[in-house]
Formats: C-alpha cells, structure tokens, sequence
C-alpha cells in the first residue's frame, strides 16, 4: 500500500469566481435505476476478481432488489407535516433507527427471497433464506429492529444479508417520494439528511455542475450528499489527514486516513472509470480495507451487507 499526497487542508467555502456555481448539496436516488446499476457494475468487476464467486452472488442480490424496487410500490411513510416538523428540527425524516416502518417492507423482503437465483448458494445461506420466508411479521420486524439499531449477534449474520437488502430497497423507496429541495444538510454532516445512517462510500465527481465535488451515499436509502473535502468525516480533524492506495492500484478506490480518529473513509475518483458505482466498487474493493486495517485504521462505518454481528464487517 502507498500513502499519497495529503490533501491540502482546510475547508471549501464557496465558489472561487463568478459563474462557478455551488454544487447540489442533497441529491436523492432512483429505485428504478439504482439497484441494477450496481448490479450490472458487480457483474463487470466480478470477472477475473479473486472474489468473483462472491461478488456474482452480489449481483444476483442487487438483481433481486431491482426486481422489488420497481415492482412493489414505494411506502408513503410520512405526511407533509411530519417531514416538514423533521427537516425544521433538522433531523432526518426517514430516520432509520426509529422510523415506523410499513409493512410493505416485508412484502418486499419475500419478493426478494423469491428472485435470488439460488443456484450454488451453500447450504447456510438456503437454510437462512427458508427461516425468514417462515418468519411471521413480529419475528421479521425484530430482526429489522436489531439491524437498524446495531443489535445483531453472530446468530443473525446469515440472514441479515437478505433484510438488509430488503430494507434498503424500503428506504431507497421511501426516500424518493420526499423532495430533495425541502431536505437540509445535518449538523452532523456524516450522516444521510433524509435517514440519518452513515455512508457506504464518498465519490470524487468528474462531471456536473462542479466536478471534484465530493458526494457521501449513504448506506441504506442510497441518498447522495455533498461533503467538503479535506475533512474526516468521522471527527472533523483537517490536520492528520491522508489518503492511502494499493501500489500498482489504477486510483479508482483510495482510503481518506485520519490520524487523529484512526479511521478511514473510501474515496472513488469518478474521473479514472466513469462507470464506478458507489455500492458494488465498496464491495470489490475489500482488499484495500484490509490493508487499511491492518495499518491501524478502522472503518467509519460498516457496509450493511456485510454485518456479521456485534458491530463487526465481512472483510474476507
């Protein structure tokens, strides 16, 4: 692993000259193209991977949700005015860990059970998939409970997966009934303004408006927002930061470092492949948290598809 340039620190305030304009600060996402864009970016980076089996298994998951998001319609979770009442608190409307969710949620964790080609899967994963198509709505409902809230035990890691999955479908939908124009930008600007969870990854953009933007996504309603570059987005430290690489690695994925918190965030660099996704190059691209983490770093925060239990990730 190499250690690049650090960024210049310091934080963007605005536009530099006249005719430059401020980026979108809140951009929300698409159900009917986000899930088979990742899917279709899984099947691409999968060929030749060392974790090609396992990354076509995440296409076929990715595959399935697609199926769900443009089948079921998407939840009207909330009225106007409680949105209005959230964004006015500045607290996200959708928030994850204490939205109360329809119960087409679970609707849409069958239709995915019943899409996922489930040809090879071991047996753990085809036990883990009959438990939950026999799981009534309290059980189901739990389990839900439990991921959102950071309580799942090693017992839950198999079919956590599969409600993941089905919940981000859920909240993605959800999501894209709101108006991105009303939404704010938290105080706590590592979190999604329209559900509160923590991103999956940050993007480098190359095209739009103002290219070199940096985007967080957010790990569960797949809401992009706009945040400085140059920060930590775990501490907010402008001071220790650095941004680490595989040698010979293409520049697509790199590690934003903090000395001072000890974590990391992935960065994409839309510039080197225009067909990154923010969700299947996360997953692709395990080997560089691994050496990050063997350095000394931990993750800002998990990807949800790879829970395992007790707060702990799929790193291998």
């Amino acid at each position: 692993m190499r250690q690049a340039e650090a960024p210049p620190s310091g934080q963007w305030t605005g536009p530099s000259h006249p005719g430059v304009k401020a980026p979108e600060p809140i951009v929300l996402a698409d159900p009917g193209k986000r899930f088979a864009a990742t899917a279709q970016r899984l099947e691409h980076l999968a060929a030749g991977h060392p974790m090609e089996a396992w990354l076509r298994f995440m296409a076929r998951l990715a595959e399935a949700q697609h199926l769900v998001a443009t089948t079921l319609a998407p939840a009207v979770a909330l009225g106007p005015d409680m949105v209005a009442q959230a964004i006015e608190a500045r607290l996200p409307p959708l928030a994850a860990d204490g939205h109360h969710r329809d119960a087409s949620w679970r609707d849409g964790l069958f239709l995915l059970l019943d899409g996922i080609d489930r040809k090879g899967l071991p047996s753990a994963a085809l036990h883990a998939m009959d438990q939950l198509q026999r799981s009534d709505g309290s059980a189901l409902d739990r389990r839900a409970d439990h991921f959102l809230r950071g309580a799942l035990t090693a017992a839950d890691a198999a079919a956590a997966v599969y409600v993941a999955a089905a919940l981000q479908v859920y909240f993605t939908g959800s999501a894209a009934c709101l108006t991105a124009a009303d939404l704010r930008l938290l105080e706590e600007r590592a979190l999604c303004p329209c559900c509160g969870s923590p991103s999956v990854t940050g993007l480098i953009t190359a095209t739009g408006i103002t290219p070199g933007t940096r985007f967080l996504y957010c790990s569960m309603c797949s809401t992009a927002w706009n945040h400085v570059r140059a920060v930590c987005i775990t501490c907010g430290s402008t001071r220790r930061l650095s941004v680490q690489a595989i040698d010979g690695d293409s520049g697509l994925v790199k590690a934003e470092t903090c000395g001072d918190c000890h974590t990391y965030a992935k960065l994409l660099y839309q510039v080197q492949d225009m067909q990154v996704d923010p969700y299947a190059d996360d997953l692709a691209s395990l080997g560089l948290d691994m050496l990050v983490t063997e350095a000394g770093y931990a993750r800002h925060a998990p990807n949800p598809l790879l829970l395992v239990g007790d707060g702990e990730a799929v790193v291998e």
